[in-house]
């Protein structure tokens, strides 16, 4: 079947058509003249009739209401209310993802994604195949993940970029979480700058894009972008209607502003996300609010209110079985643990993260690397200095992958401080050396030049 541009309906062959106008239009009792006038021609009529020529939208439009049908069935014979069905049973799994496990979610999606592929819904499938993808996510299957956004994205080839949109940015995040930061910019930056080269400035599209590339512009220490990122997307938002896009942009910005001491403010902006995100029910999102301002209380030294709101975010993943994120929130757990002189528990967190099902170079890379950090320390506090260079090591390998450039300096500064202690100079100069060439050049991307701005600052977008 080809594909009609009417609302992305897969419509049938022109002889399907045609036998389906002949038969309504026989049902009706009209003549080809009293269903072509006064657009179209008795003798268009017969020829669409035979199945010589592809209806045009506006054609089908016009038949579709003189037949006393839908464009939907007249172009594919299927009903709207099969589709019409389906799309509130989508909404149905969003909701069981958005509340309960990820699993459960999934099984409703993956039966959803069969029924449209067997109706030839193709935006149905897409957004069924998306679910999939954020179930995955969650799940911390991240190859699994980026494949089913990757497919979504592709039976939306044709489609317009905004709508593509949503699914391209799960495949970024797949690749963010397995350490791909560097990529992971790419695709994001590109989608910008397509939506703006073209003249496609759809708000909901752009806030999106915007506020996920905070995150690895944060992770690779590029904060001046990802200020200027923050920046873009909080000139967006009145321009947006959806409240989760919403509350994702505000817990977005708060990165930037605790990168920027703003702590306050960045605790205000968390409070408007977890706001939104209790009134939609999202309960994932819910926690990751909770695990921000954990971070949020640590790095203001409220260690034990940040202890409480980790615990807390850690609790609520662990009974949606996210399994990923879960495991992320205990290694900053471990850390204020460790801070707060509970060292035995934070160790004892900490070793099972470093299985390969939990944390790992291709899951989590950013937070496997972390947790060998903390591991480090508390070898290094023991006087275990042959433990802690290993486990910084570890670290290294981890994270060099990642372009996390603001760990990566840490560490090095970590790694150079052991090997003098130890009296290796020589060896403590070249970990310094390479701590300073990460901070020398801070959050390159792959693209180089920051992707272009939407022409929205002096006016309406």
């Amino acid at each position: 079947m080809a594909e009609n541009s009417t609302h992305g309906i897969r419509a049938d062959e022109p002889a399907d058509i045609g036998r389906r106008v002949l038969r309504l239009r026989t049902e009706k009792g009209l003549t080809q003249r009293q269903l072509a006038e006064p657009a179209y021609t008795a003798a268009y009529v017969s020829t669409l009739e035979a199945g010589r020529v592809r209806p045009s939208e506006n054609a089908l439009r016009h038949l579709a209401e003189r037949l006393g049908t839908t464009v939907e069935e007249l172009a594919t014979g299927r009903p709207p209310h099969l589709a019409t069905g389906l799309r509130m049973r989508l909404t149905d799994a969003r909701r069981t993802l958005a509340t309960g496990a990820a699993q459960d979610a999934a099984e409703q999606f993956r039966a959803l994604h069969d029924e449209a592929a067997g109706l030839a819904l193709g935006t149905e499938r897409s957004a069924a195949l998306r679910g999939l993808g954020d179930c995955a996510l969650e799940t911390g299957d991240l190859v699994e993940a980026r494949d089913h956004f990757a497919a979504a994205e592709q039976l939306l080839a044709d489609e317009p970029l905004p709508r593509r949109v949503p699914a391209l940015r799960g495949r970024a995040t797949a690749h963010l979480l397995a350490g791909e930061l560097r990529y992971a910019c790419y695709l994001l930056e590109t989608a910008v700058d397509e939506l703006n080269a073209s003249g496609m400035h759809d708000p909901d599209a752009l806030l999106l894009l915007y506020t996920a590339s905070i995150a690895p512009y944060m992770d690779m220490g590029a904060h001046a972008r990802a200020a200027h990122a923050a920046e873009l997307a909080l000139a967006l938002a009145p321009k947006v209607d959806d409240p989760a896009l919403v509350a994702g942009m505000h817990r977005g910005v708060a990165r930037t502003l605790i990168a920027e001491g703003r702590i306050a403010e960045a605790d205000a902006s968390l409070a408007k996300a977890q706001e939104l995100y209790l009134q939609l029910h999202i309960r994932t999102e819910l926690a990751h609010c909770h695990w921000m301002r954990g971070y949020v209380r640590a790095q203001d030294g409220d260690l034990k209110g940040a202890e409480s709101e980790l615990r807390t975010a850690r609790d609520m993943l662990a009974s949606k079985r996210a399994a990923l994120f879960t495991v992320q929130v205990e290694v900053e757990l471990a850390d204020v643990l460790r801070r707060r002189g509970k060292t035995g528990e934070a160790e004892r967190l900490l070793r099972p993260l470093l299985s390969p099902s939990a944390l790992g170079a291709e899951r989590g890379a950013v937070h496997a690397g972390g947790a060998h950090r903390l591991l480090g320390l508390i070898a290094e506090e023991r006087g275990e200095t042959e433990t802690a260079e290993e486990h910084y090591c570890s670290a290294l390998s981890l994270l060099e992958r990642t372009g996390a450039a603001g760990d990566l300096a840490d560490l090095c500064r970590l790694l150079g401080d052991l090997l003098r202690r130890t009296g290796r100079t020589e060896a403590a100069l070249d970990a310094y050396r390479t701590g300073l060439g990460h901070r020398a050049a801070p959050g390159t991307t792959t693209l180089g030049p920051a992707p272009t701005e939407p022409p929205f600052r002096g006016g309406v977008l």
